[in-house]
This record gives structure tokens, sequence and C-alpha cells, in this order.
């Protein structure tokens, strides 16, 4: 059952995505540029958005730092020009391994500024515009990992989970003005971030894959886009495990590899 409003074609949508200097934002800011939407990458790095432009023709690059509400303002600005947008993607992300014995408040501080309030301050800026033009669709990239607390993800894990939480809530109060709101949970993706890992990563995903996962969600109207299955599936098994069986089985999955 689709929860969001289908798409035929990628032709012509105006799409704007935040955290598309690499990794699964690259991936799918190359895969609807092929697709022929219209695209806008956004992200810290600006020699990387420029090279995306250079090698992809149309295509408009705007630098942006999600933890900077005045630089997040002025992107939204450009981003939205005289024509609007059809969709808004946040793909911005941080994640550094977490141990709660080694407790780093600065940086989990940050994985909050970057991968949840920075979310906020794009809403802040774009939901007014999106409700007056009465169409768009909002797409927060979070992660499997926000499903339940997991080992080394003491900073991650529960910026993802209310990243996960603020999709739902705002489907309830979107849906009815006709925006479209999605959530990606990905699994194991084979990225900048993912490569400092020292355990097996089940299912390990190329982006490219991972994308075209993203754009197939999107157009069938999914809510919740997770891949790969055959691993995801299984992590909203463990979900519903009673602790005694869960905590075990995922130290004994996650254990260091020799």
């Amino acid at each position: 059952m689709a929860l969001n409003p289908t798409l035929a074609s990628w032709r012509g949508q105006r799409v704007w995505l935040i955290g598309a200097s690499s990794g699964i934002g690259l991936a799918c800011a190359q895969a609807l540029h092929q697709a022929g939407a219209s695209v806008c990458v956004s992200a810290r790095k600006a020699a990387a958005l420029d090279g995306f432009v250079a090698q992809h023709p149309g295509a408009r690059a705007l630098a942006m730092d999600v933890t900077d509400a005045t630089s997040v303002a002025q992107a939204a600005s450009a981003a939205w020009g005289e024509h609007g947008l059809d969709w808004v993607v946040y793909c911005a992300g941080h994640y550094q391994a977490h141990d709660a014995t080694q407790f780093d408040l600065p940086d989990m501080l940050r994985h909050q500024d970057v991968n949840y309030t920075g979310a906020l301050r794009v809403l802040d800026v774009l939901l007014p515009r999106l409700l007056a033009q009465g169409h768009g669709h909002v797409s927060l990239v979070s992660s499997v990992a926000g499903y339940r607390g997991l080992p080394k993800s003491l900073a991650y894990g529960p910026t993802k989970a209310a990243l996960t939480h603020l999709a739902e809530a705002l489907y309830f109060d979107l849906h009815p003005a006709g925006l479209g709101v999605s959530v990606v949970n990905p699994g194991f993706v084979q990225t900048p971030l993912t490569a400092q890992n020292d355990f097996h990563m089940p299912a390990l995903m190329q982006p490219a894959d991972a994308a075209q996962c993203m754009l197939q969600g999107w157009q069938s109207g999914d809510f919740e886009i997770h891949f790969p299955k055959r691993f995801t599936r299984w992590m909203k098994l463990m979900r519903i495990l009673p602790y005694a069986w869960y905590f075990p089985l995922v130290a004994r999955m996650t254990r260091p590899r020799p």
C-alpha cells in the first residue's frame, strides 16, 4: 500500500540533497541526475560539490553547514529559488564509534547537531514554503541503527532513532496537507563512515545499489525504505525480541574481527 503519492518519472523533478558530497547522498544525486531530475547538492565540502557539478551538467551546488542556522537559511532560500522544490532529502550524517567507558560529550553532541538538529534547521526554513506550495516530499535518511541500541552506537544510534520518530510524526501532520514524508533506513553500506567498523557487516551494499533502492521506494510511494531486505527484515524482527535474548545475540554478532 502506497502511503505517499507515487511517481512515474523523475524528469523535471526539483530535488535538493543535503549531505551529498560522498556515500549514499552522492550516489543518490548521481542516480537522480541520470534519471532526469533537476538536482541541487549541498554539503560542507565545496570542492566535492563543484566536482559533482562539473561531471553532471545542469546540477547546482550550494555549500552549507547543517550545524549553522544562517548557512542553512541561505542555502535553503537559494535551493528554493523561483520555482520551489519537489523533494528535500536529508542525508547529512556524522558517525564515530562510541563506548560509554570513554564518554566523549563534545562528539556526542556533534552527532546530535549533524544527524538530528540539522534536519530541524532545514525543516524550520522549508516547511512553511512547502505547506504554502501545497505539494512536495521530505525524506530523512536514518538507519537501522536507530531500531534498537547497538554496541559502539552510543552516539549515533539515538540520533537515528530520533530521526525516524521525527519522520513518523511529520507524516501525521503533513500527509493531510498533501506533502509526502519518508524515512530511509539502510543497513550496512560501504561508505567512509562505515569503513571504521572493525566487525563483520552483514549484507554490505555499494552506495549505487542503495541509491537505486531509495529511488524505487520513493517512486512506489513507500513511507519506510529499508535495504537490503535480507538483512533489514532480521533487524525488524530483533526489535521485538525480549532483552534476555537480544543482548547476548547482538553481542555475539558484533564481536570484533580477529
